[in-house]
């Protein structure tokens, strides 16, 4: 029992030293980078590609956000799911509002069997680009933009050695639903995580086309899930980098219950399992930081029931000591991006006492929901995503189960909530 206690406490400690050096390398690269911002002559003309399938709870101010960028030559391709999708006619409002021109909206033409629907349709609307197109930049319904991100997005493409430009998603917690700061909470350390291995976010990215063909993004899209994890194996072959500007780290302001936030982490590291290109680290991160603190729970109910309340007293102590650490560490990454979201014209989450002890709950919460959701994506291969289930083999064998069209009965009661 002693020599348990002794090892588990040293070894969460150990992890904590090494989750403080990682987040300051990233908090030190956001400081100090210096944005490469192009003049109008400089810039391709690109495509902006959206797919929908649902209405997103911001999605009229993410298309006018798209449609009042400052840059010099660009259109929006937006690829709907189906005529009758309750996207279609909030997009078509919202175009009319800002009497947006260079915006084209088309529906998914045919339903592959074999990939993820996004990835359907981000074929679609690369396929039907012209060559006039030197550039593409993919992103989600949940990212409202600030008017130079296109420009602050594309701008570092002139290195020839950058195949792949990418902000990446910054949840603000109104700590209306525990599933948000369960959110919150894990992907503070996922923003870290996926700069350390250069892993884009599909939801603000962008690349050349003549990058996206030689690397044969189209045929990799056709078979799979997500479109951004696999990416940076594909460039690693043809001598290219993925580039992350911290600028573009975007506010997402949707809400997230608790059985909706499992079922995204399900699909989450489901995916990482299957397209991650470090996923043996993943796994070793996700034993450090949840396995360990819930082994030392453990050890402190069993010495409680023994009476043995020095060696609680000890194994208290450890995990107080860690999972403070980490909500400072939380605290630090808030105020360190604060700068950034201001600049966008957002407005960051106030930090207070009440926000403090509330995502020092949070933390184990989000401790065990990383743990169910990793073992069910042990065991289970089967991922719903929007309404949709897929079943996945391998990597590459991916069975979409049954393809409905999104209606408006399928959209969450509260209009806060995450689709």
């Amino acid at each position: 029992m002693e020599d348990l206690m002794i090892f588990i406490s040293k070894s969460l400690l150990g992890w904590l030293v090494i989750q403080v050096c990682l987040t300051l390398v990233f908090i030190w690269y956001v400081k100090s980078h210096q944005p490469k911002v192009l003049a109008n002559e400089q810039l391709p003309k690109t495509a902006v590609i959206l797919c929908l399938r649902g209405a997103d709870p911001f999605l009229p101010t993410v298309i006018r956000s798209l449609l009042r960028q400052d840059y010099p030559q660009y259109d929006l391709k937006i690829i709907i799911d189906s005529p009758e999708d309750p996207a279609y006619t909030i997009v078509k409002e919202a175009i009319a509002q800002i009497q947006g021109t260079n915006v084209q909206i088309s529906t998914l033409r045919a339903v592959r069997h074999n990939c993820s629907l996004k990835c359907n349709a981000l074929i679609q609307a690369v396929s039907d680009l012209d060559e006039s197109y030197k550039a593409i930049a993919l992103i989600d319904a949940d990212t409202v933009v600030h008017p130079t991100w296109l420009r602050e997005l594309v701008s570092p493409l002139i290195d020839s050695q950058v195949g792949v430009t990418t902000g990446n998603r910054w949840y603000v917690s109104n700590g209306n639903y525990w599933g948000s700061l369960v959110r919150f909470s894990g992907n503070v350390s996922t923003v870290v995580q996926m700069f350390l291995f250069g892993i884009p976010w599909g939801g603000s990215l962008a690349m050349k086309t003549e990058v996206l063909h030689r690397i044969e993004l189209l045929d990799k899209w056709e078979q799979t899930l997500c479109d951004d994890l696999f990416i940076p194996k594909l460039l690693k072959a043809h001598g290219l980098k993925v580039q992350f500007v911290p600028s573009l780290l975007m506010v997402n302001r949707e809400e997230c219950d608790l059985p909706r936030c499992l079922e995204n982490l399900k699909r989450l590291i489901i995916s990482a399992r299957f397209y991650h290109p470090a996923w043996l680290a993943i796994v070793s991160e996700t034993i450090s930081s949840i396995l360990f603190p819930s082994i030392l729970i453990l050890l402190m109910i069993e010495s409680l029931l023994q009476a043995e309340l020095y060696v609680m007293s000890l194994l208290f102590s450890a995990y107080s000591f860690y999972t403070i650490g980490i909500l400072l560490l939380m605290l630090l990454m808030e105020v360190s991006i604060q700068p950034i979201i201001q600049a966008q014209g957002q407005y960051p989450t106030p930090i207070s006492l009440k926000h403090s002890v509330r995502l020092l709950i949070a933390i184990p919460l989000t401790q065990w929901m990383y743990g169910l959701a990793m073992l069910s994506s042990v065991v289970i291969s089967k991922v719903t995503w929007r309404g949709i289930n897929y079943r996945l083999q391998s990597a590459m064998e991916i069975t979409l189960v049954e393809y409905q069209p999104y209606q408006w009965l399928d959209q969450p009661i509260d209009p806060k909530i995450s689709l």
